[in-house]
């Protein structure tokens, strides 16, 4: 069921979403299950997209909300933007009413694909590269656009720390903020940092929603963010802490590959839900008592 807005409100959808991948739309559409709230999908999957696939898929966008997140934007690429697909979006996120669109801190391409997010170096001229990139984004989509903090193996060219990278590209840009928990918990295993520092300096005003998702164990010290397994604990209590801080937040299980059975996808968007619902009552609590 679509979101109704509310002043009150100041998240265009709510609750806990899903990534909707072909291999579950079938099951989604025979039976879809009460506590997802919204549904994510690539754009570049489906802009075009016609026949049978097509109408179901508009069935889903009628019937309940949608965010897009984006693969091929490669906001860092030092190839121009590619405008002729940025006006294809615009129309496709006005046709289907996606609540939101966003895209991933990094970049994928120069004169071709790279199939992978490759890592902006944390510099000052990056900075104004980038913020320059995505303003002109959000001038083509007339709209805002959440930037998502990635994650990285490597740090080539590195001036300064991640976390203020990030802050200062969503500053210069006046962008939103995509706030992956299960990135941060990689990237501070690998990058030997703080996750509740690097979170406190989160700005708390550009946040739009969360991901949450699993990742292969490597090694003690190497953390690979794959989407392709169950979130564990420290994630978990990562995404916990994230509702302490800043309130609940809509939050969006990723599952690439390896994709379990519904009801297996349902336990952890419980999960979510009743990590939501422990701070809901929090606040509630508080106002009450206010």
């Amino acid at each position: 069921m679509k979101t109704q807005h509310r002043k009150n409100n100041p998240y265009r959808f709510h609750g806990a979403g899903l990534g909707l991948r072909r291999d579950i739309m079938r099951p989604l559409a025979d039976s879809f299950p009460s506590q997802v709230n919204f549904l994510e999908v690539a754009p570049e999957n489906w802009i075009g997209v016609g026949g049978h696939q097509g109408k179901l898929f508009r069935k889903f966008t009628e019937q309940h909300d949608f965010v897009c997140h984006g693969l091929s934007l490669s906001i860092g690429s030092p190839a121009p933007l590619d405008e002729a697909f940025l006006h294809k979006l615009k129309r496709f996120l006005k046709d289907h009413e996606i609540r939101l669109y966003s895209e991933h801190l990094s970049y994928c391409s120069d004169d071709g694909h790279l199939y992978d997010l490759m890592p902006i170096p944390f510099t000052e001229e990056a900075i104004h590269y980038v913020a320059d990139r995505i303003r002109r984004v959000q001038d083509i989509l007339e709209q805002p656009i959440a930037m998502e903090n990635v994650s990285y193996y490597a740090a080539p060219g590195k001036q300064m720390e991640e976390i203020d990278f990030l802050n200062a590209v969503l500053t210069e840009a006046d962008c939103q903020l995509l706030l992956d928990v299960n990135n941060i918990y990689v990237n501070s295993i690998n990058h030997d940092y703080d996750p509740l520092e690097y979170l406190k300096a989160i700005p708390e005003e550009r946040i739009a929603y969360i991901h949450i998702a699993g990742h292969y164990d490597e090694a003690d010290d190497l953390k690979v963010d794959t989407h392709g397994a169950d979130v564990i604990d420290p994630v978990w209590d990562l995404l916990d802490k994230t509702y302490e801080m800043y309130g609940v937040i809509p939050t969006l299980l990723e599952r690439d590959f390896n994709i379990p059975p519904i009801p297996e996808l349902l336990e952890e968007i419980d999960t979510i839900h009743n990590i939501q619902d422990k701070w809901k009552a929090e606040e509630d609590s508080h106002a009450q008592q206010g």
